[in-house]
């Protein structure tokens, strides 16, 4: 699913005004029908006090419009204007004119208006910005704002919630409707999946208001979000007559004293994922641990007892990844910057490889390109330096993946996976999965996805997809907090069998017909 900018989202508007003949009032006529509709399957008709906060702008338009359908079908209403500023849209004065003349009265609030009475029990609809919010609320708004989020009730939010920007980090974060939910027109917004400004959205949905299709599936955005329907495509089916030879020959290189089970987690990942063959290259203190705990799994070692100090594979593999539980040894540093001169293939780089690449950045220059570097924030800043937000961070990561034509791979939440000037954010995973050796279980499930012949952008995020999806699975069973990484292992076969595993709703349609 595509995640649309600011103005292409008013393009998409406006081409759909042009292209179906009609005017904007109409527009925002079907938005508020489709949130009416929402609300009303919801409700059912519940007697609860709703309280509409609604701005001058076309949000506002659309708060208004909403508050004549619910007083229609007789729910208990309470409309506020915010009175934020003296110009107002035509489309919402066409709709404040509407709302009296079904005999509602709007309450007016001003800079010396009181602030209104919220029950932890009332429902309240946010509508008083939307997307087109370019500067800091005034203060009193923003008062205003912190009122609502003190009182505790239901928060529902018209396309964003207000205060929030959606191209860059809020002015003033006490200044953003904390939304219990978001109903956003159309698409999602790329603030709702990064972490300085995902916090004020708890859930999301999305409701189609009938935007021009042409435009949006001929548009190219900047990000796209992953799901299902999006990762299916990627999927590279089993040959009859395939043999382990088919599905590539991975090469786990890391380890040192005390660090053995980061190589056996990526090397298990590797095997479970589909790679047809996977060998450690590993410091011999790990040889016996490695060979009983994964026995499908070949090994071999550098001279060295404790750590790596030169690395030397007999073969051609089809992919290496590095870094795992590797150290920062001085000779483990000058072993992986000869390494990375004598190799042309795309490896996937990990942990200690990627702060050894941090502390020795002429070193980048010789990482192969359209290698796939996965870093967690702190690993990122060390690579990158630090940024102001989290818009410039993803500025800057597109910038340093095109310099070094490389794939960059983004942990967080919502991992996103970075390349050729385009994001792909992903929609798996949860918080149990913040635990010791999950990144070596997605180091190995990448490496194995390229071994099998998935170029590098698409083996980072199918990988980063199925492990997320595998962690899904595995919180289920066990809980957010007793959750390990060896539990997301083993559950990358069944993530691969829930990716095709048919709707319910489906299942019901084909047995009817």
């Amino acid at each position: 699913m595509k995640i649309f900018s600011t103005q292409q989202i008013y393009q998409a508007d406006k081409s759909t005004i042009q292209k179906e003949g009609i005017k904007s009032d109409e527009l925002m006529e079907r938005a508020a029908t489709q949130l009416f509709e929402w609300m009303h399957s919801r409700l059912r008709g519940t007697q609860v006090n709703i309280k509409l906060f609604c701005g001058i702008g076309n949000n506002g338009g659309d708060g208004l419009a909403l508050a004549r359908k619910l007083n229609e079908h007789g729910y208990s209403i309470k409309v506020h204007v915010v009175n934020y500023s003296d110009k107002r849209s035509e489309d919402f004065l066409l709709n404040l004119e509407r709302l009296k003349d079904g005999k509602v009265w709007p309450d007016f609030i001003n800079e010396e208006s009181d602030l209104p009475e919220i029950s932890p029990n009332d429902i309240v609809v946010d509508a008083i910005f939307g997307i087109g919010l370019n500067r800091a609320p005034d203060t009193w708004v923003g008062n205003l704002i912190k009122h609502i989020n003190d009182s505790r009730a239901f928060t529902l939010s018209v396309d964003v919630p207000s205060g929030l920007p959606v191209d860059r980090a809020p002015w003033e974060p006490s200044y953003v409707i904390n939304s219990s939910y978001v109903l956003s027109f159309q698409v999602p917004k790329l603030v709702f999946f990064l972490p300085e400004t995902g916090v004020y959205v708890n859930q999301w949905e999305i409701l189609d208001i009938g935007l021009d299709k042409d435009y949006l599936a001929n548009t190219e955005t900047d990000f796209e979000l992953i799901g299902r329907p999006e990762v299916l495509p990627m999927y590279r089916p089993r040959l009859k007559f395939s043999h382990k030879g088919t599905y590539g020959h991975s090469v786990i290189v890391g380890g040192s004293y005390g660090k053995i089970g980061a190589v056996q987690l990526a090397g298990n990942a590797c095997l479970s994922v589909g790679s047809g063959l996977v060998t450690a290259f590993i410091p011999k203190c790990g040889y016996g641990s490695l060979q009983t705990a994964v026995p499908e799994m070949m090994v071999l070692t550098g001279s060295r007892e404790k750590n790596i100090s030169g690395i030397e594979i007999p073969f051609e593999p089809s992919v290496v990844g590095i870094g795992v539980g590797i150290g920062q040894d001085d000779d483990t540093v000058s072993a992986f910057g000869s390494f990375l001169k004598r190799v042309d293939s795309p490896m996937v780089i990990d942990a200690d490889g990627l702060n050894i690449l941090s502390h020795n950045p002429e070193m980048l220059k010789d990482v192969p390109a359209l290698s796939v570097l996965t870093p967690h924030p702190k690993e990122l800043e060390r690579l990158m330096g630090q940024w102001s937000s989290d818009f410039e961070k993803l500025e800057k990561a597109k910038a340093f993946a095109a310099n070094y034509n490389l794939v960059l791979v983004i942990k967080g939440a919502h991992t996103i996976t970075i390349y050729n000037g385009r994001g792909y954010v992903n929609t798996t995973g949860n918080p149990g999965m913040a635990t010791a050796g999950s990144g070596d279980v997605l180091t190995g499930m990448i490496t194995g996805l390229v071994a099998q012949g998935y170029s590098s952008v698409e083996a980072a995020i199918f990988g980063v997809y199925l492990h997320g999806l595998a962690g899904d699975l595995g919180v289920a069973s066990k809980g957010y907090e007793a959750l390990k990484a060896s539990t997301i292992v083993e559950h990358i076969g069944s993530a691969y069998s829930e990716l095709f595993r048919q709707p319910e709703m489906e299942q019901k349609d084909d047995a009817q017909g």
